[in-house]
């Protein structure tokens, strides 16, 4: 008997934007689907229309330019938010709603003040009317896993028979462990009537750190579709991490390919696995910790004596997987001052940059000056310059000069000259510490005085003329954004940093872009 393949269903989009601090313009959520296409992903969460003007724009653009994979909006148990998404979603070729209601008794009681009832009422009224407009209707029942079992299967069971197609076990507040979530997935296949007709669905939180294992628990047992994001990005410690998920089944074929639950592999190209990890992480100035799985910069560093020694002998002693699985070249690429545009731009395509000609020609020029700084650019180098040169946010405010003066026994003080507009403003002030002095000149010139929520900086190769990357969170009106910034001189990298923060709240400020509407499931 032949197995069955398993579904990705990413929810980069959806799930992961809303982790603080992740928000997306409508071109930077265009450039990742298109990207989570090229991965092979099945179904693309493009958003939760009903939520804001740009959460609807941009589902609908990503319905209308990215074709291929199922594009997915998601909607609560109710008529305003299924009609919003099935306009939204209009354009796309393969199409699905996904609605969603809140199952367990502490959320029906505290959240929705109803009962099981009425809750079983309107997830019905959902489904039902969700199918009038699309065939492709996903139903979940939101903190499933804290659920009363039989209510829980009377709920799936109301939903099959109001015309649900797929049935999706959110682990809302990342409650449960792998075995007990096995067993759920387990009872609803065996229990729920129609489910032969259905796929069902895993959504997974890692407030435990169980996101990963649980998704694979439930994929043994009967689950046929996974719900994961990129990096692992999502509300509060985020979802199943996509590369994890694909990579262990990919790697564990021989677990996963034998016996009662036999799957076949899913459909995704490996190889663009590093590429699209990277693209998120740019785009969302979420810095990927060095020692996280698959896609971090130690996953397949060696450094002990003993690792070393049986790598030469062969890969296999401490690798279970290669490096070019997941589209990392075998060969570290060095760059200098001498590389020719034709070179650099050879280069950032194999990286999985698409430069446009004015774009190339701008982190060229960027390279050539990091190139006179440093003896030699790496290709973690060429991924800073680009990320932080290549901006879709207009740079209303731009950092023309900055001076720091700082020592012991002296006060830090900075000047700043900013462009805005045609105008050039000019400003000093002292801090505790050069970067408080730096940003402190900023918001004397800018006007504009968002709180820094967190800093950081690190090294992005080794060596004393590193670049140094900065990474900086502010709010304003409880939205975050992020702001990166790349040099050789950590100072004028956290300025950078600081500026393009603004840049980011001030382009959502003039959008009319007000506090979201969030969901969780």
């Amino acid at each position: 008997m032949p197995g069955e393949r398993v579904l990705i269903f990413d929810t980069t989009l959806r799930d992961g934007e809303q982790s603080p601090g992740a928000s997306l313009s409508i071109t930077e959520k265009l450039e990742i689907a298109q990207q989570l296409k090229a991965l092979g992903v099945d179904v693309i969460e493009a958003g939760f229309p009903v939520s804001s003007p740009a959460q609807f724009e941009a589902t609908r653009r990503v319905a209308e330019e990215v074709q291929g994979p199922t594009i997915a909006g998601l909607a609560r148990a109710n008529e305003g938010d299924i009609e919003a998404v099935a306009r939204a979603i209009e354009p796309a070729t393969n199409k699905r709603i996904h609605t969603f209601i809140a199952t367990s008794p502490i959320h029906m009681k505290h959240k929705l003040k109803k009962g099981p009832d009425e809750v079983l009422r309107m997830a019905v009224r959902a489904v039902a009317l969700a199918r009038s407009f699309v065939s492709d209707v996903e139903f979940s029942p939101e903190d499933a896993c804290r659920s009363e079992m039989p209510f829980l299967i009377e709920v799936l069971n109301a939903a099959v028979e109001a015309g649900a197609t797929t049935l999706n076990i959110p682990d809302t507040v990342g409650y449960i462990l792998p075995y007990e979530y096995g067993q759920i997935i387990a009872r609803i296949k065996a229990e729920v009537k129609g489910v032969d007709k259905c796929v069902i669905s895993t959504h997974c939180h890692n407030d435990l750190g169980m996101a990963v294992a649980n998704s694979l628990t439930g994929v043994r047992n009967g689950a046929r579709q996974v719900e994961c994001s990129v990096n692992g990005l999502g509300e509060r410690a985020g979802n199943a991490a996509l590369e994890e998920v694909v990579m262990a089944i990919h790697t564990r074929a021989d677990f996963f390919g034998h016996g009662d639950a036999r799957i076949v592999l899913p459909n995704i190209h490996t190889k663009e696995i590093h590429r699209t990890s990277q693209l998120v992480s740019r785009l969302t100035g979420f810095v990927i910790q060095p020692n996280k799985a698959i896609v971090g910069a130690n996953a397949f560093a060696h450094e002990s004596g003993v690792h070393v020694d049986g790598m030469l002998k062969s890969r296999q002693t401490y690798e279970i997987m290669t490096p070019e699985t997941i589209g990392l070249s075998g060969s570290r690429m060095v760059l200098g001052r001498h590389t020719g545009r034709h070179g650099f731009a050879d280069r950032c395509k194999q990286l999985g940059f698409d430069l446009k000609a004015g774009e190339l020609e701008q982190a060229y020029n960027r390279f050539v000056e990091v190139a006179d700084k440093k003896k030699e650019v790496f290709d973690e180098d060429i991924a800073a310059i680009i990320n932080d040169e290549i901006h879709v946010v207009e740079k209303v405010y731009e950092m023309a000069y900055l001076h720091v003066a700082c020592g012991t026994g002296t006060l830090p003080t900075a000047s700043v000259r900013m462009k805005i507009g045609d105008e050039t403003v000019q400003a000093a002030a002292c801090g505790d510490g050069p970067v408080d002095a730096a940003y402190e000149a900023i918001r004397e010139a800018t006007g504009l005085s968002p709180k820094v929520e967190s800093y950081s900086i690190r090294a992005v190769t080794g060596g004393k003329d590193a670049l140094g990357e900065a990474t900086v969170r502010i709010t304003e009106n409880g939205r975050v954004f992020t702001g990166r910034g790349v040099s050789t001189d950590i100072i004028e990298a956290s300025a950078k940093a600081y500026v393009d923060a603004i840049n980011r709240m001030v382009a959502a400020r003039e959008k009319g872009a007000g506090p979201e509407i969030k969901a969780e499931l």
